[in-house]
Formats: C-alpha cells, structure tokens, sequence
C-alpha cells in the first residue's frame, strides 16, 4: 500500500495554518498582557496617559479609558482561542493602526509623552515606534493569512 504524502497543495496550507498560530497566539498574548498592565493602575492615570495626545474631547477620555483595556482583554483572548479569526484580526490590525497612527503623530510634532501602550511610564521613541509598527504588521498579515486561508476553495473537475 502506498504511503499517503501531503500533496503540493495541502502543504503550504499546513505551513500558513502553522504561521497563523504562532501570530495569533503571539499578538493575542501582547493584547492580553497590555489589558493586564491598563487594568493594573487607576482608570484615571490611563485616561491622563491618552489626553497627553491631544486629540480626543474630554468627555471621551473616561470612557475610552475605561473601555480599551477590556477591548484590549477581549482581543487578546479572541486571538488566542482563535474564534472568527478574520474579524478579530482585522479589528485588532485596525485599532494598532489607530494607535501607531496616534503615536507617529505626537513623535513628528515633537511631544515627549507616555504612549500608554503598556500601562504608564513607556514614553514614546523610536524603539516604541518600531516595536508598534511590528505589530501592526504582525496583525495586518495575522488578518490578510486568515482571509485567504479561510476563503473557500473551487473543487477541481
């Protein structure tokens, strides 16, 4: 009897559903560990941490500064379990967008703040900067991955 080898095609498919993982779990853990260090401090220091950007109303930081971190929490956990990866990654790659945007804003107008990314105290540099746009990255090809892994197949005939 003939052995059964993976054929050309369930390969690479098996290697993406191995990079998938790995990114999902990774990113996941950073959503969950940034939540842990929000949920850490008073809601209030979080929502001084965001005003310092100079960008939103008042009356949106206390509830953005409420909310983020369970936001956060619930990505996090959702990335890691892996429910419907492609909307969870592509929210996840749309809200580090908005972030890293924030972040690349306040570096070119020169403000010298807390980014707030991982609680209070990390003030924004090009190490914060890069590390951001690594996950940004990590998540737009978390969410791409996952579309076209997911996308239904044409049976061949």
């Amino acid at each position: 009897m003939a052995e059964a080898t993976p054929t050309a095609m369930q390969q690479p498919r098996s290697v993406v559903w191995i990079l998938l993982l790995v990114g999902r779990i990774l990113l996941g853990a950073v959503f969950v560990y940034a939540a842990y260090t929000k949920l850490r401090i008073p809601w209030m220091l979080f929502a001084m941490s965001i005003n310092s950007y100079g960008i939103l109303p008042g009356w949106v930081l206390n509830v953005l500064a409420r909310a983020l971190p369970w936001l956060e929490l619930l990505l996090g956990l959702l990335l890691m379990v892996g429910w419907k990866l492609r909307w969870v990654a592509a929210c996840a790659a749309a809200l580090l967008l908005v972030f890293f945007s924030a972040m690349v804003r306040a570096q070119s107008h020169g403000l010298a703040i807390n980014c707030g990314c991982f609680g209070i105290g990390e003030q924004i540099s090009a190490k914060t900067l890069v590390r951001d746009g690594f996950l940004v990255a990590l998540a737009m090809g978390l969410a791409l991955g996952a579309f076209v892994h997911h996308r239904p197949r044409r049976s061949a005939v």
